[in-house]
């Protein structure tokens, strides 16, 4: 597995051990989904909240910041012998999701390896776009995060 992390907004830098946590996150989702962590590759981008809403108006035509943005590698691009087939690029807004675990009640470190979770089961083709599919995807979170010692991000 390989995971590619850029911080780009300072304000992650209050999170002792960013790179190691996202990695055990994608390393959990991954095995939690049955995907072959050894074989593919996903970009990590910790960002500020006008990042992703210039992003989030480009790609998804919607305004302003959401936490997580999922952008899947195309199907079927040619990968050379050996290297690890490219899943995508997930990015974070760390205002956002700042805010959203104050709310919430939730440490930032719980937080963010929910949403890093469900950013990774979105590169492998998992929705929540009808209640079936939310219901499947967010039992599958639930399960991996109670893995990674973090409860039900739902309840």
């Amino acid at each position: 597995m390989s995971v590619s992390i850029e911080v780009e907004d300072e304000a992650w830098r209050v999170f002792d051990g960013l790179d190691q946590h996202a990695r055990t996150a994608v390393a959990a989702a991954l095995a939690g989904a049955g995907a072959v962590p050894g074989t593919v590759e996903i970009a990590l981008l910790f960002t500020h909240d006008d990042a992703v809403a210039d992003l989030n108006a480009e790609w998804r035509g919607k305004q302003g910041p959401t936490n997580v943005l999922s952008f899947p590698a195309p199907s079927g691009m040619p990968v050379p012998k050996g290297e690890p087939r490219p899943l995508g690029d997930i990015v974070l807004a760390y205002g956002v999701i700042a805010r959203e675990a104050a709310a919430q009640g939730k440490t930032l470190h719980d937080h963010t390896a929910h949403l890093i979770v469900h950013g990774v089961l979105h590169l492998l083709g998992f929705d929540h776009e009808t209640g079936a599919d939310a219901e499947d995807m967010e039992r599958l979170e639930t399960s991996i995060l109670k893995g990674l010692g973090v409860s039900n991000p739902y309840e």
